[in-house]
C-alpha cells in the first residue's frame, strides 16, 4: 500500500515541477514573457511615480488625497492649496 501512495505523491510532484518549469520558460524565454515582465516593471514605476510629490518627495499611499477627477495629491500640497498658502 505504501509504494502505491508514494508513487502517487511522486507523480504529483513531477507534474508540479514540470508545470513550474513550463511557466518559468514562458516567462523568461519567450518574447511574450519579456513583454509581460516589462509591462509589470512599467506599472511598478508608474505607481511609485504617482506616490512621489515633486515638492515634498515620496509619500505614504494611505496618506495621499484623491481628488474628484481621480488624481492624487500629497497631503501637504492639498493643505497648502486649501489654506491658500502656495510655495511660489
Amino acid at each position: 500500500m505504501l509504494p502505491i501512495i508514494l508513487e502517487g505523491v511522486l507523480f504529483v510532484a513531477l507534474l508540479a515541477t514540470a508545470g513550474a518549469l513550463v511557466l518559468w520558460g514562458l516567462w523568461h524565454v519567450t518574447p511574450l514573457g519579456r513583454v509581460a515582465g516589462r509591462l509589470q516593471h512599467r506599472r511598478r514605476l508608474l505607481r511609485a511615480a504617482d506616490l512621489t510629490c515633486p515638492i515634498h518627495g515620496a509619500q505614504d499611499p494611505a496618506a495621499m488625497v484623491r481628488l474628484s477627477d481621480g488624481s492624487r495629491v500629497c497631503p501637504a500640497c492639498f493643505q497648502e492649496t486649501m489654506n491658500g498658502q502656495l510655495d511660489g
